[in-house]
């Protein structure tokens, strides 16, 4: 289990973040990290925290994704996510949910933030998830989230044994055009939140 807080005030932090799973990175010559997703029992609680650290702000949301596949199952799934950043990484936040025990089954009994996954931006998620699963890495989860134009693909990997933590692939698509999510204007979205007084949107 790796916890946020051991890594999180390491004075070399982006050599630190890299050197995650590096070896199986490089052996699979994989696309640099973007994303640290970290498992948390409440969101919105993990966001003021952090946030209290300087973290952030968090752009917070619930709602189901449009595709939830586990194991070649397809499930309705329903969870809660934020989405804020720091010193050049993407922090999700991830509630478990209902629908699935993926993200439950890394919940800390003592409450501490777990990075549960390592997300990398690719412009093409099923065929990064066909190399691993034929490198001996399988699909475990494939998804698809929609809000508004916007359309988020994903596919977890089950690379817990190869790699010691799950390697996610992500295409972020507004209109049919790849594009990375920019952090401004996340982090807007997640300051007129705060301003509001309503930390989470439905989507």
């Amino acid at each position: 289990m790796i916890l946020l807080e051991d890594i999180l005030h390491d004075e070399d932090w982006s050599k630190t973040v890299n050197s995650l799973a590096r070896e199986f990175r490089d052996q699979h010559r994989l696309p640099p990290i973007h994303q640290l997703g970290l498992v948390v029992s409440s969101v919105e609680d993990a966001a003021r925290s952090l946030e209290a650290q300087g973290i952030g702000p968090f752009f917070i949301a619930s709602g189901s994704p449009v595709l939830w596949r586990e194991r070649g199952q397809e499930r309705s799934m329903q969870g809660k996510m934020g989405l804020g950043y720091h010193r050049g990484f993407e922090f999700e936040l991830l509630e478990p949910g209902e629908g699935s025990d993926f993200y439950r089954q890394n919940l800390d009994p003592e409450g501490r933030i777990v990075v549960q996954h390592l997300g990398l931006l690719v412009r093409d998620v099923d065929k990064w998830a066909d190399r691993l699963t034929m490198a001996g890495a399988p699909l475990w989860i494939r998804g698809q989230l929609k809000i508004g134009p916007v359309k988020v693909d994903f596919a977890y990997m089950d690379t817990v044994q190869k790699a010691g933590i799950v390697i996610e692939f992500i295409s972020w698509q507004i209109l049919g055009w790849r594009f990375k999510p920019p952090a401004g204007i996340l982090e807007s979205v997640g300051r007129l939140e705060k301003w509001s007084g309503k930390r989470s949107i439905s989507v």
